[in-house]
C-alpha cells in the first residue's frame, strides 16, 4: 500500500509515507481516505461537497475522528451517486445521549455503509494503557511542568531540565501577563535560559529555566502578578 498524508503542521514522513502539501493534492489521488482531525469549532464541515468532487471514483471513506467534521448530506449524496465506493463511519454530529434516545441519521440504510458507536477506547486493552498513560502524564506535569494532550489546558511539550530551576506560572489569558514576568525577570537580574508560553480562551502557562544563581525573592513577585492563578518552582 502507498500511504499519503496532509497535516496542516509539518510532519516528517515515516516509513513508506509521502507527503502531500494540500489537502486537494491528497484527496484526488487516494484511493482510501480515513480523517484524523480534532474537534475544534474551525474544522467543521472542512469534508463537504468540494472535498468530495475532488476524490476519485470509486473511492473508499472512512471518518473515525469527529462527527461534525464531515458534511453528512454531501457524505450521503455521494454515497447514493455511487461515488463513494464503501463508507465507515463511527462519529456523528449528533448522537444519542442515552439508552432511551433513538439514533437518527441520513446515512443509516445507504449501501455499503458501516455504521458503529465510537467505543475503541472502551476496550479492555485500550483501558490497560489508558491506566499506564495517563498517570504518566501526570508524573510528568509535576516533575517537569509538561501538559502534552491536557484537554482543557495549555499544551506544552518541554525538554528535560538541566543545570536550571524552571519557574512555572499559570495565569489567566489577559494581555501582558508575559511582559510582566520578564520586567520582574530583569528587574532581579535574573538570566533567562529558555521560555515557553501556550494559552487557551481562559488559561495562560508560561514556563522560563533560569540561572540556578538569582535572589529567591523573585518568587514571590511572580505570584503576587495580578491575575496569577498558581505560580511554582522546580528544581
Amino acid at each position: 500500500m502507498e500511504v499519503y498524508f496532509y497535516d496542516v503542521v509539518d510532519k516528517l514522513a515515516l516509513g513508506n509515507a509521502k507527503v502531500c502539501y494540500t489537502l486537494p493534492e491528497l484527496l484526488s489521488i487516494a484511493d482510501i481516505i480515513t480523517l484524523h482531525v480534532d474537534g475544534r469549532a474551525s474544522n467543521k464541515n472542512i469534508i463537504s461537497s468540494a472535498e468530495f468532487d475532488l476524490m476519485k471514483p470509486g473511492v473508499i471513506f472512512l471518518n473515525l475522528s469527529r462527527g461534525h467534521i464531515v458534511d453528512i448530506p454531501a457524505l450521503t449524496e455521494n454515497i447514493k451517486s455511487g461515488k463513494i465506493r464503501g463508507c465507515a463511519i463511527d462519529v456523528f454530529p449528533h448522537e444519542p445521549k442515552n439508552n432511551q434516545e433513538t439514533f437518527e441519521s441520513e446515512l443509516r440504510g445507504l449501501p455499503n455503509t458501516l455504521l458503529s458507536p465510537h467505543i475503541g477506547g472502551s476496550t479492555e486493552e485500550a483501558q490497560e494503557n489508558i491506566a499506564h498513560y495517563v498517570p504518566s502524564k501526570m508524573i510528568d506535569y509535576v516533575n517537569i511542568g509538561g501538559s502534552y494532550n491536557s484537554v482543557n489546558f495549555p499544551n506544552l511539550q518541554l525538554p528535560e531540565l538541566r543545570k536550571a530551576h524552571r519557574l512555572i506560572h499559570i495565569h489567566r489569558n489577559v494581555p501582558g501577563i508575559l511582559a510582566k514576568i520578564n520586567n520582574s525577570l530583569a528587574a532581579n537580574n535574573i538570566n533567562i535560559l529558555g521560555q515557553y508560553l501556550k494559552t487557551n480562551e481562559t488559561i495562560g502557562y508560561v514556563i522560563t529555566d533560569v540561572d540556578t544563581k538569582y535572589d529567591r525573592s523573585v518568587i514571590q513577585e511572580l505570584k503576587e502578578i495580578p491575575d496569577t492563578i498558581k505560580s511554582r518552582t522546580l528544581y
